[in-house]
């Protein structure tokens, strides 16, 4: 699906055709030919249209014939079948900037930063591309951040319920939220080093305003990078802090095991030396049995205090 949109007295309007639109938004599902039909009418090539429709495409920028290219990873839902597989990961986008200065955005999938940029879009700089590309780097990283909450959140009530739990359901969970984080600290630190990269360069040939507003997403990715490796930290810490304490309850029970093992063993024992084919004492006597209760109690009770002085239970 393809959308053309163009500013009218600061009022965003959709049209039918490429001319004169300020932003193309592309996005699926593609119909048969809808790429080529896009490359011919807006002299874009053909590859630059489809680098953002592979998910393991990186961070990057590139100038081709004119037409500038600008690939940035944002975070998405995953809507994966597989239990095991994470929460959110991420995807790239295309931000593509023709010599007609109009910003072209092609994406794989529907992302709310894009929603959020439709939203605002008439109301900054609309005539100047660059802030339109650097709008789109805004809401991407505010993405970020407000996905990166829902994770810290979502990882706070799991580990809420591991106290009160021996599943692994809630484990599984958080290791879910792990490989969120690790697509997350990936892109993010690829995004990071993609926009120092442009300013250092000067990509985009940007003014005095835009070069500080580039300057300011710098500082706001490097803070979505520090609370996303934060996150992770704490995520990792507190995975291996439940395995020793599931190791340690698991020594816990094979310990109060064995101790119920040895004291049922013990009475057993004394018994057994009473009902062996041989000569022993009060044999044939009604007293032998109380002698056997009595040495049962007694040798238990010594094992007990015995284990309590040790503190096996």
């Amino acid at each position: 699906m393809v959308q053309y949109f163009k500013n009218i007295n600061r009022e965003t309007l959709e049209i039918s055709q490429p001319e004169g639109a300020n932003w193309i938004n592309v996005t699926p599902p593609f119909q048969d030919n809808e790429i080529n039909n896009i490359s011919k009418s807006l002299n874009i090539q053909r590859d630059l249209l489809i680098d953002s429709l592979d998910i393991e495409e990186r961070a990057r920028y590139e100038t081709d014939e004119g037409v500038k290219l600008i690939v940035l990873k944002t975070p998405v839902e995953n809507n994966s079948l597989n239990e095991s597989d994470a929460y959110y990961v991420t995807i790239p986008i295309s931000i593509i900037i023709t010599e007609r200065n109009q910003v072209v955005t092609v994406n794989s999938f529907e992302n709310e930063a894009i929603r959020r940029f439709l939203n605002t879009f008439a109301k900054r700089h609309p005539e100047r591309p660059n802030m339109m590309v650097f709008k789109i780097f805004e809401k991407v990283v505010m993405d970020f951040m407000q996905t990166l909450k829902e994770i810290n959140h979502r990882r706070n009530i799991l580990e809420q319920k591991l106290y009160d739990s021996n599943r692994n359901e809630e484990l599984l969970y958080l290791m879910r939220i792990q490989k969120s984080l690790v697509y997350f600290v990936t892109s993010l630190r690829a995004n990071e080093l993609l926009l120092m990269k442009m300013e250092r360069t000067n990509f985009l040939n940007c003014d005095e305003d835009e070069r500080e507003f580039l300057s300011d997403l710098i500082v706001e990715f490097s803070q979505a990078l520090e609370m996303a490796e934060k996150y992770s930290t704490i995520l990792v810490s507190t995975l291996d802090a439940f395995a020793s304490i599931i190791n340690n309850n698991m020594n816990l029970v094979m310990k109060r095991l064995t101790s119920i093992t040895i004291l049922i063993s013990l009475p057993t024992l004394i018994a057994s030396f009473f009902g062996m084919n041989v000569m022993v004492p009060f044999e044939g006597k009604l007293s032998g049995f109380y002698v056997a209760i009595f040495l049962s109690i007694v040798v238990a009770g010594l094992v007990v205090y015995y284990f309590n002085k040790k503190r096996w239970f």
